[in-house]
């Protein structure tokens, strides 16, 4: 869960780096990255959810 965790903080990293890029500077290819960390951030998150829910039990 702690690898799950540190893998969830380098995402919203990645993409609030790649999200201002896209906003700030128009950067086209940063919005694409941006796209691509949230569907990995959503996977993630759903990841955590489930493991969260087996360790409360």
């Amino acid at each position: 869960m702690k690898e799950l965790v540190d893998n969830l903080t380098q995402l919203f990293a990645d993409f609030s780096k790649d999200a201002a890029l896209q906003v700030e500077n128009g950067n086209k290819a940063a919005g694409t990255r941006a796209r691509k960390t949230s569907l990995a951030i959503e996977k993630a998150l759903k990841q955590f959810r489930k493991d969260s829910i087996d360790a409360s039990k």
